[in-house]
């Protein structure tokens, strides 16, 4: 029992079927499928895949398929992935009229005259028949004039095997294929190539990384920073405690004399006695005038107790 639900699972996922579709895409109608992308599912068999007629972008690399005769009817088609799969002929997709983009790296197309039967494609302007990223190719592309001949049948080609060949920047794609040809062929105008060194690092391991001792400086130095920048912030609350200081005495100095007739006047107190009085130093202190130093003299000469202020 389990096998064969095992088997229909795998029979599912060979073929593609109207439910794979809809279950893929969330839709409802085969027709308002656009984009369609059924990777690596060990599809072999293209079933009803001609129904999405509007059908504009379709991935199917990584599967069995080797027959395209189902992709026929699908004539508004942009670009088409068929790359890692099992093809020979390309002539179903003859046409594909719409067809701009095709990869078919990773198969098994024989000869350049299999892509003959593409050659009525006006629109087609990539062909990609190998993939060095993924190691794909085709045995055509062992001949080594394969690139030419097949720019010799599609003139309006622009990309090939995912190089510029026409257009902006194909020249230097040129310059580098004609250096790497050089190279692989081991010749020079001088002569044979000599044998280059293995190449080495530009520089030794762990050269980007931060050294321990890199770290004990930067924190030796943030430590200093610190405690300097600290020693600077007491010196500014001294200096703003100074003239604070400073200005609270410019402010007495400038104070009416006044207060020392007031002081006389309530301890019942002759200031021509001392006419120095009137010239004595003062401060504030404790909410109350504290008469310094003269006044001390002042009321010890008249035996009097000192004032609490």
């Amino acid at each position: 029992m389990d096998s064969k639900r095992e088997k229909d699972n795998e029979t599912e996922c060979a073929k593609i079927t109207n439910v794979l579709l809809k279950s893929r895409t969330g839709e409802f109608d085969l027709e308002s499928i656009m984009f369609l992308k059924l990777r690596n599912l060990g599809i072999y068999d293209l079933g009803c895949i001609g129904d999405c007629i509007n059908l504009e972008r379709l991935d199917l690399s990584g599967n069995n398929i080797t027959n395209l005769g189902p992709l026929s009817p699908l004539r508004r088609l942009l670009v088409l992935n068929l790359s890692a799969n099992r093809i020979s002929n390309l002539e179903p997709l003859s046409s594909c009229e719409g067809l701009q983009s095709l990869n078919v790296a990773g198969n098994v197309i024989p000869s350049v005259d299999n892509l003959h039967a593409l050659k009525s494609l006006k629109k087609l302007e990539s062909i990609r028949l190998k993939d060095n990223t993924y190691n794909y190719t085709n045995p055509v592309c062992k001949n080594s004039s394969y690139r030419t001949l097949i720019l010799d049948i599609f003139p309006n080609m622009k990309v090939l095997d995912g190089e510029r060949v026409v257009g902006r920047g194909s020249d230097l794609y040129q310059l580098c294929k004609d250096i790497d040809d050089t190279i692989k062929a081991g010749m020079y105008k001088n002569g044979q190539l000599p044998e280059l060194p293995e190449t080495k690092p530009w520089v030794d391991d762990g050269f980007w990384e931060i050294k321990r001792s890199n770290n004990a400086i930067v924190d030796e130095a943030y430590k200093q920073f610190s405690d300097v920048l600290h020693e600077c912030r007491l010196l500014n609350s001294r200096a703003a405690h100074v003239i604070s200081q400073n200005e609270r005495t410019i402010s007495l100095k400038n104070q009416p004399k006044h207060f020392f007739s007031v002081f006389l006047k309530a301890h019942k107190l002759d200031a021509s006695l001392v006419p120095e009085i009137q010239n004595a130093p003062c401060c504030l202190q404790c909410e109350g005038l504290v008469f310094v130093t003269t006044l001390e003299l002042f009321l010890s000469f008249h035996r009097l107790e000192r004032p609490i202020l």
